[in-house]
């Protein structure tokens, strides 16, 4: 004979009743994590105990938005199938719903910044825990995106300066090659002008030096004194008749260099 169905009511004993919320609240959340997960639903859960602590669950999606697509979702159903004036009745009711969204919402970031902290279990800090490192181990996912798209920016830009680079050396050798005879048949002009300049100096050099050799190795002739006047008959010719003066005979130019005691010696 089967169990007949048994009847739901309010447990009256307060241990007992903690007792069973606790192990209704984990069996929910585990029902609410299968589903989830075996069915890819999109699964948000919220309980508030008793006290007013409060329980909640969400899948892969963060709690905020399915909050926010369950409004939008609620807020359209409801324009659609109620006229304009039930809703500017329902505004005091919208007015409460949003206010426990953002109530929700706030808590839910004073949490996950690690404060108010200490009204939550064992297990609802796990449940942070594991929300924090998928929250991280994304961030983390998008930083490294990000770094391999600046890695490979920077090789296709190293990759462009290498091409101009090489466009620049091919263009800087030919421009060498071309400018080199140019430069070889200018710089042998130079050495030929040079050269003729050098020998041009040399041969005034010689010249100069054969030129001045003969006056300097010749003695400097001495000028004779004049001869002293003899008395003659022959008429003097007068000066500046345009004629030249007697020049001295050589034996007179010659005792002339001859001391006096020596002129003496000859004469006589």
């Amino acid at each position: 004979m089967g169990r007949g169905p048994v009847q739901l009511r309010r447990i009256e004993n307060k241990i007992n009743r903690q007792v069973t919320f606790s192990k209704r609240r984990n069996g929910l959340l585990k029902k609410a994590h299968e589903i989830s997960v075996l069915c890819d639903a999109d699964v948000a859960l919220i309980v508030f105990s008793t006290k007013g602590k409060l329980y909640e669950f969400s899948s892969h999606s963060s709690m905020e938005g399915i909050l926010e697509r369950y409004q939008r979702y609620s807020f359209d159903e409801r324009a659609v199938l109620e006229p304009n004036t039930e809703g500017q009745e329902n505004w005091g009711d919208e007015y409460g719903i949003l206010k426990s969204k953002l109530d929700a919402l706030q808590k839910s970031q004073r949490q996950l910044l690690g404060e108010q902290l200490d009204t939550l279990t064992t297990k609802e800090l796990q449940q942070l825990e594991h929300q924090l490192e998928y929250s991280l181990k994304h961030i983390r996912s998008k930083k490294n995106q990000l770094l391999f798209e600046s890695i490979s920016e920077l090789q296709k830009k190293e990759k462009s300066l290498k091409n101009q680079n090489n466009v620049l050396q091919k263009f800087t050798t030919k421009a060498v090659l071309e400018v080199k005879p140019f430069c070889l048949h200018s710089s042998e002009q130079l050495m030929e002008t040079e050269k003729e300049k050098n020998n041009a100096i040399i041969n005034t050099n010689r010249e100069e030096q054969n030129g001045a050799t003969p006056s300097t190795s010749s003695p400097t002739p001495v000028t004779a004194p004049d001869p002293i006047p003899t008395t003659n008959n022959s008429q003097s010719q007068p000066r500046g008749s345009g004629e030249s003066e007697a020049q001295p005979s050589p034996a007179q130019a010659g005792n002339s260099k001859l001391p006096p005691w020596m002129l003496r010696t000859s004469h006589t």
